[in-house]
């Protein structure tokens, strides 16, 4: 794990925060989605990354580290999850665009019905956003709270202010893969 450096008002903003969070009841699976998740906190953001390594099995890269679809295609299809089935086939795209226009539009997920473990997109004109329009992602913790990549690295955020303004809708790989239940 790689530490962050943080300055007296960042560390205070994020201690007040923190304070708000309470983790949720979880299922096994979405448990081991999280922790996965959670492990990579403090990697840097790197542009195109999709490896803690600096050799990605899928082509070298400067540093180990994550852009926003790397981070969640990390955790998602390139973990191996024991007794994880079709898990890793429910992303076929790597890129932000590419994840969130393989959800048909029912299958959308409102801010209201986020579960942890479920993928969050995030594009300029919030719900009204186009797959095109969609230029984050991240991973919901539950309560109000995400993990996700972005160029301060992969850190947890609350789900409010600009984020919320932006959250266009979310993803459940989990029940697409039968691990979960759809609701």
């Amino acid at each position: 794990m790689r530490i962050l450096k943080f300055g007296a008002g960042d560390t205070q903003a994020v201690q007040e925060l923190s304070a708000s969070f309470v983790v949720p009841a979880l299922t096994p699976w979405e448990t081991k989605v999280l922790t996965t998740a959670l492990r990579f906190i403090g990697y840097p953001y790197v542009w195109g990354g999709e490896s803690e390594f600096p050799n990605s099995p899928f082509g070298p890269q400067v540093h180990g580290g994550f852009d926003c679809s790397g981070f969640v295609w990390r955790v998602y299809k390139v973990e191996q999850y024991v007794d994880g089935g079709t898990l890793p086939d429910m992303l076929q795209g790597r890129t932000t665009y590419a994840m969130s226009g393989e959800v048909p539009v029912t299958k959308r997920i409102p801010a209201p019905k986020l579960q942890p473990a479920d993928v969050l997109f995030f594009g300029a004109k919030g719900p009204k956003s186009k797959p095109a329009q969609i230029d984050h992602t991240g991973i919901y913790l539950g309560n109000g709270w995400f993990i996700h990549s972005s160029r301060y690295g992969v850190a947890v955020a609350p789900l409010s202010g600009w984020y919320g303004e932006r959250l266009a809708w979310g993803r459940r790989p989990l029940a697409e893969a039968g691990l979960v239940s759809a609701g």
